[in-house]
């Protein structure tokens, strides 16, 4: 029973991970503003591994409002990998 669960739970993840991947036909008609800019920072890795096998998934939203849309990547990113600060730490 767990195992089913587990595997409910992985599968709604997923889902909902690349539900609001760049490249989405939404944004023809709209541009991707900030919070779209940091959702796809964080989702970055996984999007960058499914579009190595899969020509239709992009890393970064073409269509997007300008700096807003980068700062909140680059936030995204940050925040993901986890920024400078591991770079200082002593071990």
């Amino acid at each position: 029973m767990t195992k089913t669960k587990n595997a409910i739970l992985i599968s709604v993840i997923i889902f909902s991970l690349f539900s609001c991947a760049p490249g989405d036909v939404r944004y023809e008609t709209t541009q991707a503003g900030f919070w779209m800019g940091l959702w796809h920072g964080v989702i970055s890795l996984f999007t960058f591994i499914i579009s190595l096998f899969n020509e239709n998934v992009a890393i970064y939203e073409v269509n997007n409002n300008g700096n807003w849309y980068n700062f909140g990547f680059i936030l995204g990113i940050s925040i993901f990998f986890g920024g400078g600060s591991k770079g200082t730490c002593r071990k």
